[in-house]
């Protein structure tokens, strides 16, 4: 069985990423997927540069550990909960 994770990637000072980030984590607790938070810091920015993140929020659906879907910028909870329940059964 394919194990999901929910990346949550934010800039310290995005108040759409701060807004978002509760939403989130509802949404993943509800379909049982863990979060993982990366915030883009000098420490980060490796890892930011090497999952060729742009923008932020950026959300990354990963399938053991691998990226399978990608969304950026701020979206209501609706909408991200069908997308990403898109993105579980595909």
């Amino acid at each position: 069985m394919s194990k999901f994770t929910l990346l949550e990637v934010s800039g310290e000072s995005c108040a759409n990423c701060y807004t978002l980030l509760p939403v989130v984590r509802k949404l993943a607790d509800e379909r049982g997927i863990g979060v993982e938070h990366l915030e883009v810091t000098p420490e980060n920015a490796a890892r930011v540069q090497a999952l060729a993140v742009d923008r932020v929020p950026t959300l990354i659906v990963l399938r053991d550990g691998a990226e399978v879907a990608r969304c950026t910028g701020f979206q209501p909870e609706e909408i991200l909960s069908l997308w990403l329940d898109a993105k579980l059964e595909a």
